[in-house]
């Protein structure tokens, strides 16, 4: 899989863009804040609907602008695919595929498989659990449609049931209600905890030995799934702590307070591990989801390194560059010096200046 070329009109800080990719190694250069991050973003967008950053639709289009265009051109299993994308101010995001347009977003999973890297991504593991919970989430999306409904499913119910809380306080007599959303959360939450499960389990699987090697044999890394509550005890859980969320006014069991343990020889490294071994367990995990989209879907993901590489040190620079041969890349970074020294085969290069790309 790879895209061909991206096509963009007013979207950020882009009037118009048409921009030509390689199949092997794109490098997009150029100072900060010149837009090179805008063209990453537009990518992931057609992959999931979604902004890498968090972005709402209307901060990505252009100011001044009511509505942005972006159209990707990709192959697949030697197919060439489209995939049309329309923002508008106050309106819901237009989204076609081969020309034709979609109702749902979660048909666009699963045509442009992407994994993004970002400075943030190395803060994965010292960070809070709300990163690595995105983290699983997009990448099971991505994977796996049904968990696209039951996340999006799940997160109504939560946020519901949370409003309904609030509305308890002045209203006692809404409490049994409560048993409804409680049905909801419990329907779709044990879908989520058990794709979950099994997707960490895989993940960290791939990640041991990928650490192993980077860390020169010292140090085993083992990620473990950390959930709120189990399977088997959501619903009885939920009914427990009934009289706690009422004065909390919020939902305190779920795979919304799920969470992600990264161990190495035994040992949390969020808490315990220095910023070299963290870092570095970031680096293995990333390394281990590029080859778990291989596996899982029978394609090669297209990668986006968003200014990254500045990040790591040589040693960690070399280990990422040696893992992504055999994938499409997209490099932000503000100088090349480091490529050309280290001889990396450069498919296409383009200097990136306040919206335009040489």
């Amino acid at each position: 899989m790879y895209v061909e070329s991206l096509a963009l009109k007013d979207f950020r800080n882009y009037a118009s863009l048409d921009l030509k990719l390689d199949p092997g190694t794109n490098i997009l250069w150029g100072d900060n804040a010149q837009g090179k991050t805008n063209i990453l973003e537009a990518l992931y967008l057609c992959a999931t609907s979604k902004s890498h950053r968090g972005s709402r639709d209307h901060e990505m289009i252009r100011f001044g602008c009511s509505e942005c265009h972006i159209r990707s051109i990709l192959h697949k299993e030697n197919v060439r695919h489209r995939i049309d994308l329309h923002l508008r101010r106050g309106k819901a995001k237009g989204i076609a595929l081969e020309g034709s347009p979609i109702r749902r977003s979660g048909q666009l999973f699963g045509m442009l498989n992407i994994v993004c890297f970002s400075p943030e991504d190395l803060s994965m593991v010292k960070n809070g659990p709300a990163l690595r919970r995105h983290f699983i989430d997009m990448e099971l999306c991505q994977l796996k449609g049904v968990y696209l409904h039951d996340l999006s499913s799940y997160n109504k119910a939560v946020n519901q049931r949370n409003s309904l809380l609030k509305q308890i306080a002045n209203d006692r007599t809404l409490a049994d209600t409560l048993d409804v959303w409680d049905q909801q959360l419990v329907r779709y939450g044990k879908g989520l905890i058990g794709e979950r499960k099994k997707f960490i389990e895989f993940l960290g699987q791939l990640a041991a030995p990928i650490h192993a090697r980077i860390s020169g044999g010292r140090e085993e890394l083992k990620l473990m799934y950390a959930p709120s509550v189990s399977e088997e005890e959501f619903e009885q859980k939920l009914f427990l702590l009934r009289d706690s969320d009422l004065r909390t006014k919020s939902t305190s069991a779920g795979p919304h307070r799920d969470d992600m343990i990264f161990q190495i020889n035994g040992t949390d490294v969020r808490k315990f591990g220095s910023q070299g071994q963290q870092r570095t367990a970031a680096l293995s995990l990333k390394l281990a989801e590029i080859e778990l989209m291989k596996r899982q879907t029978g394609d090669k993901p297209v990668l986006l390194l968003d200014d990254v590489l500045s990040e790591l040190d040589s040693r960690r620079q070399k280990d990422l560059l040696d893992s992504i041969s055999d994938v499409q890349t997209i490099i932000t970074c503000t100088g090349i010096d480091e490529f050309l020294e280290r001889n990396v085969d450069i498919g296409s290069m383009h200097r990136v200046v306040n919206g335009t790309v040489d």
